[in-house]
């Protein structure tokens, strides 16, 4: 028999925790409450607005009022039909999300109890359910502040943004407030609730692995577990049949126990490479278990053959910058350096990592589903092969990843601890370790998963307050030790930038990781911060900008679109979420001093403002992927934050919440191209060099010209040159002045497919009027968008 959904229309009650002491369903009527509508999946502050009860969360500053509500407690209830008995006669219910302290009932009996929003959660429900009856399910969801005030807390522990709260409870982390997203803590069932019959035969477990993957052949581990009620197991066995286009193979294994492991070889197998370096070939294995000749079960699964390798050693060596030819033409990627790097490599072969992190999709969960296919179309569109599942969200659910596999974008999938120094108990141990098993065996047949990362600058969190992160034991011990159990052949890293016994607390730990999220003074984008850093692989970057004014328009309220100093509203939409003001973040002067550092001043008007602050970002995300790659292999990689916001917000993002587009967006995605000419910054010379960066596994046949935007002479360099697969060279150079402000344009042909880039040459401060005239320009080059629509 199928699942049966029990989504759609529910009755929320609600009132304040410390007001009543109701302890079952039946409770609710003697107390006199009144239900309102709810929808599952849903979030209660949604069904409150639906309600009329509360206004608009996002708009001005009313994220604010949401406080009385953290400390309600809240019941979903529903009547559903069964039909008649049906042949099986085991059944679960099964919670995918459910926010988060929880006790459910079935037709009043108690089924089970939850205290974890990140994972799905099961109940056998098989004595519980009446069948050909009406039945009743409820929820009742204790407030997660309240909850958290039972906990000892010891004084190694320190809540992230200050938010001790947090700390216990498994919540999202960004939920409790965080520099990018708003305070909503916020209950509920967020992802659907259904109930699904467990056969007493049936597939437990199904684990691939890519043992080797090479031009003759690939072998496919395979790890399974099934359960029977039969008396023995013999007579058991399982059948393979896997299928990628018009190439197939099949395997069958005999069954001597519930447990099996094997290996399937596939010969002249289709290989899953990531954005850029092939096709992202997708296996659609069916794996049966048959009794005999009759199919008892049977599971399909999308997989990819390959073999991902992640290289890295603890400390960063001397940096080293850009290699740059004289005249001619000259390879000038860099070598790795055996003592000190941070590489990726996909079937052998390295991948120059470009991509970005993503964080919530919204700050109330229930909508991330709507939302998620604009999001993903984003991510493939800016040309990501890899993107940072930061570890202050959720873990995304299986359409993310099965879109990441479709179009060959590498995960790198924090675990969701950040910022915090978290308890070291045994209790929040074992919570810990039941999350992890159960986020990894989810995920772990995914081909886009990369690797698995313990948390969120949590060792620089221990660093900086003269602690050693080796302390930590959930990032050292506890989930590593889980992921070997349930996922041993993909890569692990305790922390994102990892801090090792080898680097201690060095007072320049900043710079001495491998791995490293360069943040720093925020300045000017080409800066010695910037230029000079020693990376081997950007983990975060970013640069502020501001949102298109029309989305501006739907979160501020009329009378405090402008200005922006001293407006309560922009602040909180910055974010400041704290209920006092001893907190030293104003990151909309951030803002604006980013404008003045390269154009001298900051607008007085909020169209020109929006403008000014796009162009700003856009040249700095823009530079900051460029010079990565001509760093190409002494740093392989950079993730850019962030790609898309989950509130309306000032921020870094590329695209603000109503997917409005950016400045850097349009820059970002002409930058990312596998393919790319790219002018570098002068060197001691007193030229430009001009690089073809190729990041693919075939040599590029380029046809390129630069022309200087406001010369009459148009040409100033062009050419064709093959650039060999994976590899960047120089092949021309522009003589360039000490008084130069002059904006160069860049066209380039590969196979007959135009594209495009520009090169702002010069030092601030540029005149923003004269910007405006070049952004027409750089605008109208292949991947064209709209200039008058920029920041509107």
């Amino acid at each position: 028999m199928d699942p049966i959904l029990l989504d759609g229309d529910w009755c929320l009650y609600w009132y304040p925790e410390a007001e009543r002491r109701l302890t079952h369903p039946a409770d609710l009527s003697a107390a006199g409450l009144r239900p309102v509508p709810a929808r599952v999946p849903g979030n209660v502050e949604l069904d409150l607005v639906r309600a009329g009860l509360l206004p608009e969360p996002f708009l001005a500053a009313n994220i604010r009022q949401l406080r009385p509500l953290e400390f309600c407690e809240w019941w979903y209830v529903r009547d559903f039909a069964l039909p008649e008995a049906p042949a099986e006669s085991g059944w679960e219910l099964v919670l995918a999300g459910v926010d988060t302290i929880a006790t459910v009932w079935v037709n009043g009996i108690e089924v089970g109890h939850a205290a974890n929003m990140l994972i799905e959660h099961r109940f056998d429900v098989s004595s519980a359910v009446r069948w050909g009856e009406t039945n009743q399910i409820a929820v009742r969801l204790r407030s997660a502040v309240n909850h958290a005030r039972r906990f000892h807390y010891d004084a190694c522990t320190s809540g992230a943004e200050a938010r001790a709260e947090s700390l216990f409870v498994r919540k999202a982390p960004h939920m409790w407030g965080w520099d990018i997203m708003p305070r909503a803590v916020s209950a509920g069932l967020w992802r659907s609730v259904w109930l699904e019959p467990r056969p007493a035969t049936a597939i437990e477990q199904l684990y691939y692995w890519t043992v080797e993957a090479g031009p003759e052949e690939a072998v496919l581990g395979v790890h399974v577990q099934f359960r029977t009620d039969a008396p023995s197991t013999d007579g058991f066995s399982l059948r393979f049949h896997g299928q990628c286009g018009d190439h197939a193979f099949d395997f069958e294994w005999p069954c001597e126990f519930t447990a099996e492991q094997f290996r399937i070889v596939v010969p002249r197998a289709r290989l899953w490479w990531p954005k850029g370096y092939g096709e992202p070939n997708l296996y659609t294995v069916s794996a049966q278990l048959l009794q005999g000749c009759r199919v008892i079960d049977e599971r399909a699964e999308r997989i990819g053959l390959r073999r991902v390798v992640v290289d890295r050693t603890e400390r960063v060596g001397l940096a080293r910058s850009p290699a740059v030819a004289g005249p001619g033409t000259a390879r000038v990627d860099v070598a790795p350096d055996p003592e000190s790097h941070f590489l990726v490599y996909v079937n052998g072969e390295p991948i120059m990592i470009k991509g970005c992190n993503w964080v919530p999709l919204d700050a109330f969960h229930s909508r991330d589903s709507e939302r998620l296919e604009r999001a993903l179309a984003l991510l493939d569109d800016s040309g990501c092969n890899m993107v940072r599942c930061w570890g202050g969200n959720v873990y995304e659910d299986h359409r993310f990843f099965e879109f990441c596999d479709e179009r060959g974008i590498l995960v790198w999938q924090d675990l969701a601890f950040a910022c915090a120094r978290y308890p070291q108990t045994e209790e929040f141990f074992a919570q810990v370790r039941a999350e992890v098993e159960a986020v990894a065996s989810k995920l772990r047949n995914h081909a886009s998963l990369a690797l698995w990362c313990g948390d969120n600058e949590i060792d620089t969190v221990y660093v900086h307050e003269g602690l050693s992160p080796e302390h930590n034991r959930l990032s050292r011990e506890v989930i590593p030790q889980v992921l070997h159990g349930c996922d041993p052949y993909r890569h692990y890293v305790p922390s994102s930038p990892y801090v090792p016994p080898s680097i201690g607390l060095a007072s320049n730990v900043w710079v001495v990781t491998p791995e490293q999220h360069l943040w720093g003074p925020r300045g000017y984008f080409k800066s010695p911060f910037y230029t000079h850093h020693s990376a081997h692989f950007i983990g975060e970057i970013g640069y502020h900008g501001c949102p298109n004014v029309s989305s501006i328009r739907r979160f501020i309220s009329p009378e405090n679109l402008w200005p922006w100093e001293h407006n309560d509203e922009w602040l909180v939409h910055s974010v400041y979420h704290w209920q006092h003001h001893t907190h030293d973040r104003d990151r909309i002067k951030l803002m604006a001093n980013q404008v003045r550092e390269l154009f001298g001043s900051i607008p007085r008007d909020l169209e020109t403002f929006a403008l000014a602050s796009q162009i700003v970002q856009a040249e700095a995300d823009k530079f900051f992927v460029e010079s990565t790659r001509l760093r190409k292999w002494s740093t392989s990689g950079i993730l850019w934050w962030n790609l898309l916001d989950g509130w309306p917000q000032f921020s870094d993002a590329a695209v603000d919440y109503y997917f409005g587009k950016k400045l850097a967006y349009y820059y970002l995605r002409r930058v990312q191209h596998p393919v790319c000419v790219i002018v570098g910054g002068p060197g001691p010379d007193k030229y430009l060099p001009v690089i073809i960066c190729n990041d693919s596994r075939q040599p590029a046949r380029v046809q390129y010209c630069i022309r200087d935007a406001q010369s009459e002479e148009g040409v100033v360099v062009e050419g064709t040159f093959t650039v060999p697969a994976n590899q960047n060279w120089q092949v021309d150079r522009i003589r360039t002045y000490a008084s130069d402000q002059r904006l160069y344009l860049i066209t380039w042909e590969v196979d007959g497919e135009a594209f495009g880039n520009h090169y702002l040459a010069g030092h601030p401060p540029f005149s923003l009027e004269q910007y405006r005239g070049w952004l027409t320009a750089i605008a109208a080059l292949p991947m064209s968008f709209d200039a008058a629509a920029i920041a509107h």
